[in-house]
């Protein structure tokens, strides 16, 4: 398996897709009961496969990635050939970028000395959609990008 396996949620999201995935192995509804009952280290595999085929759809479709911590901003955009970050540090040890209130002390303050920015850009690895996972791994959600564009047009002036 490359990535990870679906949660019974996304499974249960993907219903049909999956039912589609199974037809297009010559599974039927009845195959895939004897699967798994009789063989479930088989049925186990088709799920890995599922899993990593919705994995390698979402992964090559993701522009924008963001990773907030309490006094962090990792934003990213997925380019073709590089992944570019805005990286935004707060010095305020008081200030939670995750609330609603710490959010808003950055908006009144982000010119401030307590904010600092940092911007980056990577080449991929050989393998792209390895290295935006391991950013989702490592705590980061799939976004619209709003924010990095933001800072984008600020870092620009």
């Amino acid at each position: 398996m490359k990535y990870k396996r679906l949660t019974k949620e996304q499974f249960d999201e993907l219903h049909q897709e999956f039912i589609n995935f199974l037809a297009t192995q010559s599974i039927t509804a009845a195959e895939w009961e004897h699967l798994k009952s009789e063989k479930p280290q088989t049925a186990e595999e088709e799920l890995d496969v599922f899993s990593d085929l919705i994995w390698e759809g979402v992964l090559s479709n993701i522009k924008y990635l963001e990773n907030i911590s309490a006094q962090h901003m990792h934003l990213f955009e997925l380019m073709e050939k590089e992944m570019k970050l805005i990286s935004v540090k707060v010095m305020n040890p008081e200030i939670d970028l995750r609330t609603k209130e710490g959010f808003g002390w950055f908006k009144r303050n982000f010119q401030s000395d307590f904010v600092e920015y940092l911007t980056a850009s990577k080449a991929y690895s050989e393998d792209k959609n390895s290295d935006k996972f391991n950013l989702i791994e490592q705590g980061a959600i799939i976004t619209k990008g709003e924010l990095y564009r933001w800072f984008d047009k600020i870092i620009e002036q």
